[in-house]
């Protein structure tokens, strides 16, 4: 919904907790109170040089879930604020020419450890991540990067993460192991203890003209030798087979994940992508996400993303981060 739809109040915290809910639940909203209670996480925002991105910084700020650190040309960025009556006042600034060197000094930051994430402004992702996955100066690790989105959708009775639908255009069966890792961690993050992870594919059977059926029946061996931890995968799934009961029952399928899953696992980007803009733009769903597999999580925010999309995200950050151990209780004080 665009951030007119919100009744405007002081602060970001009124802000979000007035938006109308077209999810099934109150998720996200539950999520952020969870957040609220944990130190915040000093965030760079990189080049938030347009409304959107400098009012949902703002937002997570005041809802207590980030002590932001604002990365970008500062006469620009203060002129943003004031056209659209955001005070900065008390917010950390460091100038920056342009987006190029704006995402440098955040990936920089980040990798020194004085950020515990990053939150993409208005520069494209391409932009972003180039700085991020410099093999001398990003932010790479051993695991390959992916995103994650969390969705609320409201004919589904639990959050659901969708992966990867961001970064990783045709990943291959090692990528997707990845993909899978950073999708269980963050839900176990979330405090889902053991996900349901679903492989999708066209069909529910192994077939040799469709690569995505034997990546799938890989993976699940993967989990069954010990390389995937903390989950339980089934595939090739269908769709239908991965959310509904019913359906998979009318197949035959016998599996604690069919008709129940956590995690749904694009085959490639194309699908996952398609997949998380029909549950938000047909289904009503609420979303938020994080790329994950860096030495930092990154908010990749969208340009259609509202204020509490970016909020959301920015919990997911935190919480993320204090999960993994890396933020210590003095964290933004």
């Amino acid at each position: 919904m665009p951030c007119s739809a919100f009744k405007m109040r002081e602060t970001g915290r009124e802000k979000i907790m007035q938006a109308p809910h077209a999810a099934s639940g109150r998720f996200f909203e539950d999520l952020i109170r969870r957040a609220a209670v944990l130190p915040p996480i000093k965030m760079g925002v990189v080049h938030p040089c347009d409304v959107p991105s400098l009012e949902g910084a703002i937002a997570a700020r005041d809802l207590g879930l980030i002590v932001p650190v604002l990365i970008g040309p500062r006469g620009k960025i203060e002129a943003v604020a004031m056209a659209a009556g955001i005070s900065l006042a008390g917010t950390e600034m460091i100038d920056a020419p342009h987006s190029h060197a704006a995402a440098a000094l955040g990936v920089a930051l980040a990798r020194r450890c004085e950020l515990h994430a990053l939150m993409k402004g208005s520069l494209h992702t391409g932009e972003l991540m180039e700085a991020v996955v410099d093999k001398q100066h990003g932010l790479r690790t051993d695991r390959r990067m992916s995103h994650v989105f969390v969705l609320d959708v409201k004919t589904y009775p639990k959050p659901l993460l969708v992966t990867d639908a961001a970064i990783n255009i045709a990943p291959t069966l090692d990528e997707k192991r990845d993909i899978v890792r950073n999708a269980v961690d963050l839900a176990h993050a979330l405090g889902i203890e053991r996900p349901k992870v679903a492989l999708l594919s066209a069909v529910e059977e192994v077939e040799a003209k469709i690569p995505s059926t034997i990546d799938a029946a890989a993976l699940c061996k993967m989990a069954d030798r010990g390389q995937i931890l903390g989950a339980d995968l089934d595939g090739p799934l269908a769709f239908d087979n991965a959310i509904s009961r019913e359906a998979a029952a009318t197949k035959g399928i016998k599996s604690i994940v069919a008709g129940d899953a956590d995690i749904l696992v694009a085959p490639e980007l194309d699908a996952g992508n398609i997949l998380a803009k029909q549950l938000v733009f047909l289904a009503g769903a609420e979303t938020a996400g994080l790329a994950l597999g860096a030495r930092a999580p990154i908010v990749l925010t969208s340009r259609a993303d509202d204020v509490k999309a970016r909020a959301a995200s920015s919990a997911l950050a935190q919480i993320f981060a204090h999960w993994r151990g890396e933020v210590s209780r003095s964290a933004g004080k």
